[in-house]
């Protein structure tokens, strides 16, 4: 069974590796959604795959740490593409979610990543 939860974090951030004239290069702003895909079997006793609310003890302050923050200051996202990004969340909370499958990270309405670990 898969479970998910999303997460929503506004955050600034500026491209440096691309060419001059990108307009990435630039400070500016994205609204991210999140999503965190587990997945597992039922537990017996609680039927559930994790509590909802155990999930969003472990997302929550990691993206504490990205909202409302410049994202390039942020250790090992000095340059931080949206697979960056997602990849470094991944990082943060796997070894705490051991079910987590998939990450959905969307940088605007119509853009982002899919990332399904290593």
């Amino acid at each position: 069974m898969v479970i998910f939860k999303k997460f929503a974090f506004d955050s600034a951030h500026f491209l440096p590796n691309v060419p001059e004239g990108h307009k990435c290069k630039n400070i500016h702003g994205h609204t991210y959604h999140l999503t965190v895909f587990l997945e597992g079997d039922l537990d017996e006793d609680f039927q559930w795959v994790m509590d909802f609310k155990d999930l969003k003890d472990v997302v929550k302050p990691v993206i504490d740490k990205l909202d409302h923050n410049m994202i390039n200051d942020i250790p090992g996202l000095e340059n931080p593409t949206a697979e960056r990004i997602t990849v470094w969340i991944w990082d943060q909370i796997k070894p705490h979610l051991p079910l987590l499958s998939k990450l959905e990270l969307n940088e605007t309405p119509t853009s982002g990543v899919v990332y399904e670990g290593k």
